[in-house]
């Protein structure tokens, strides 16, 4: 058990709080979703009320890969949305680090609030700790980026769930550096760690994890270690035309990852019955709103390629999830974004928030499937939708997380 919030007194006390903030935005820099602001509001409206004087710092896309485009990366939509929610003017400071940023966090009072500028700004912050060990000069490189932001704060609060299986400088040296001062877990952070680690540890039977999305290789870690936990483990999305393609069924123009065919005929075997295919599929002969699809239970035809499940394997899935006790879902059955090719993943969704009716715990990880919540109005009949989806999966597979590890035990 970590410490939380609810553990320690801010109040006259600078607090640095590391946030998810990662929000999508549109060509005009709008937010079009704002669910990661909105989940970071119980920690810091209580590190507000406790008199903290909150220095907020948040990453926001990749700004390394488009340097001449850098300015698309600010966090000013955040600043602007965090205000408007709070009711109160929200300072988005010029940078992370440095001279104005000192001088601002030393003129905070008690409940007031700034934001950092995006911490990717700085390459110091993505440089991975096994580079910064083999290369001196990124360790030191690392460290002092790291430092500058630890000597602003009295307390480190960690509430950024959906970045804790990284070692950015923000996530690990900072509260390495900051070792001796109070470093602990927001509420967001604490709710993720008691679902995800229930369902880990202790599920709910029988437990069924349903998996989309497109590429086998992105959840190869996590359906081996689920193969182990789980009672049935549903398969969906393009990444289950690799599995049907290893076992010699034609699926015509689906996308498939021929170098993990051995190794999804192999997982097949482990799995036994607890692995699920889809029976059938939606294809059609490109991904278009508005293309004539057809339902196919078999082979898929040359000119084809499958971009949904069919209806048969709506019902079969369904069914499995009407029976469990707990459920995870991470990743659309389809191409969600283009319908009707949604069909599978809203009526999963949906599936979902009747399990919930009936007692069982449900859980929903990754950008798609909670969009797909949302759109079914279901949202709020699902017992936990994670704001983690890599870190999510990661923590189902069982891996340490030592953002987490190095913050203060209760």
């Amino acid at each position: 058990m970590k410490k939380t919030v609810d553990q320690i007194d801010v109040r006259g006390r600078r607090v640095l709080v590391r946030l998810d903030l990662n929000v999508p935005l549109d060509d005009a820099g709008g937010i079009t979703d704002d669910r990661r602001i909105q989940a970071a509001l119980p920690t810091v409206c209580k590190l507000l009320e406790g008199g903290g004087r909150l220095i907020v710092m948040s990453h926001l896309g990749r700004p390394d890969e488009e340097p001449q485009q850098k300015h698309k990366y600010t966090l000013a939509p955040v600043a602007r949305r965090l205000g408007e929610i709070l009711k109160r003017p929200v300072t988005l400071l010029p940078d992370c680090v440095g001279p104005q940023v000192t001088s601002h966090v030393a003129r905070l009072k008690d409940r007031d609030l700034c934001l950092l500028e995006n911490l990717r700004f700085h390459e110091a912050e993505t440089i991975k700790d096994k580079k910064a060990a083999e290369k001196p000069k990124l360790r030191e490189q690392k460290d002092a980026f790291a430092r500058q932001i630890a000597d602003l704060g009295d307390v480190y609060v960690n509430d950024a769930f959906g970045t804790c299986h990284r070692d950015n400088a923000s996530m690990l040296t900072v509260p390495q550096m900051m070792a001796g001062k109070p470093r602990v877990i927001g509420y967001l952070v604490q709710k993720e760690l008691k679902f995800l680690g229930e369902a880990v540890v202790k599920p709910r039977r029988p437990f069924v994890c349903i998996l989309g999305g497109a590429k086998v290789s992105d959840k190869l870690g996590v359906i081996r270690a689920l193969l182990g936990k789980c009672d049935a483990v549903l398969i969906g999305g393009a990444m289950a035309y690799t599995f049907l393609a290893a076992e010699g069924q034609p699926v015509g123009k689906s996308l498939v990852e021929p170098d993990l065919f051995e190794t999804a005929r192999n997982l097949r075997k482990d799995g036994a019955e607890k692995l699920r295919l889809p029976s059938d599929s939606i294809v059609a002969a490109e991904v278009r709103e508005g293309v004539k699809t057809s339902v196919c239970p078999g082979a898929i035809p040359l000119d084809q390629m499958g971009l949904d499940v069919g209806p048969a394997t709506i019902r079969s899935y369904a069914d499995v999830v009407q029976t469990a006790g707990t459920v995870v879902w991470n990743g659309p059955m389809g191409v969600f974004e283009t319908p009707p090719f949604d069909r599978g993943t809203v009526a999963i969704a949906k599936a979902l928030a009747e399990a919930t009716k009936r007692g069982a715990i449900t859980i929903v990880g990754g950008g798609d499937s909670a969009a797909a919540v949302d759109q079914a109005g279901v949202a709020d009949q699902i017992t936990h939708i994670s704001t983690g989806g890599g870190a999510s999966l990661e923590f189902l597979e069982g891996k340490k997380f030592a953002a987490i590890d190095v913050l203060d035990d209760a």
